[in-house]
């Protein structure tokens, strides 16, 4: 099984409506230095949106 050393929890936080969506995920840090953006859902807009990591 591979070590988990590498690998860091985020908060993701959605740029349009902050405060309104946050997921949890896992990062590499080796291999991502920048801040994660990825789309994800919000559930009170209804639609995807783009959600930054929060430090």
């Amino acid at each position: 099984m591979a070590k988990k050393e590498n690998r860091m929890q985020v908060i993701m936080e959605c740029t349009e409506a902050p405060g309104t969506s946050r997921y949890h995920t896992f990062k590499n840090v080796r291999n991502t230095t920048g801040r994660l953006e990825l789309k994800k859902y919000n559930a009170r807009l209804r639609k995807h949106t783009l959600h930054r990591e929060k430090k």
